[in-house]
């Protein structure tokens, strides 16, 4: 019975695992690009993990981190060819010029934390 009960268990962690890292969605905030747009940076993610934006337009992303985990230490955006460094405590700015419609992947340089940059047309 301790074997069944063990396997159980595990299967729902591995379960969860997938969920938490591949699989869930978070709401998105919409944002009109006209101020920055501040993304908390702690605890493994980033807060607003999907960001609505209209395309076309210069947005300001304003992280602050408060994660001293190393992993938190700079963000990545691949699509836009921009990275940045991240210091615990002290706002930074990172301008990103979505310029047609699309999904855009933000992450951590080992790509754990993660978040979307979702550029909408006509926003």
């Amino acid at each position: 019975m301790n074997i069944v009960a063990v396997n159980a268990g595990s299967l729902v962690f591995i379960g969860l695992i997938v969920w938490w890292f591949w699989l869930s969605r978070p709401r998105a905030r919409r944002e009109s690009g006209v101020k920055p747009i501040e993304v908390l940076v702690d605890n493994g993610v980033y807060t607003p993990a999907r960001i609505e934006v209209p395309a076309g337009r210069p947005i300001i992303l304003r992280f602050l981190r408060k994660d001293a985990s190393p992993c938190a230490e700079k963000v990545l955006f691949n699509d836009f060819n921009i990275s940045a460094d991240l210091p615990v405590g002290k706002p930074t700015d990172v301008v990103v010029i979505p310029k047609e419609p699309g999904e855009f992947e933000f992450t951590c340089q080992m790509h754990m934390y993660r978040g979307q940059l979702i550029a909408k047309a006509g926003s």
